[in-house]
């Protein structure tokens, strides 16, 4: 049980971190957001904006110019957040 949890928290996080790579790849390239690219685009931004938009208020206050970094923070906390659940539920051994 506790290697099915785990590996679930795991290949949620890897498939959370690939949207957020193909959405940051869309912001470049969809400028029709009634296009079919431009639907799946939308649906990525619905699907990770619960957190890429806490990382985009918490980098407002540092001064990054014209880039969002937004994007990558979260991947970054995705990752941390996966592992830290890993690593717990490892050690109670769930």
């Amino acid at each position: 049980m506790t290697y099915i949890l785990c590996r679930a928290i795991l290949i949620f996080s890897d498939l959370f971190v690939w949207a957020l790579i193909i959405r940051a790849v869309f912001s470049w390239f969809v400028r029709d957001q009634y296009s079919t690219s431009g639907k799946i685009y939308m649906a990525l931004i619905r699907f990770t904006e619960p957190v890429v938009a806490p990382c985009r208020k918490a980098l407002s206050r540092l001064n990054t110019g014209m880039f969002d970094f937004s994007v990558l923070l979260a991947m970054i906390l995705v990752q941390a957040v996966a592992r830290l659940l890993v690593n717990i539920i490892l050690r109670i051994g769930f």
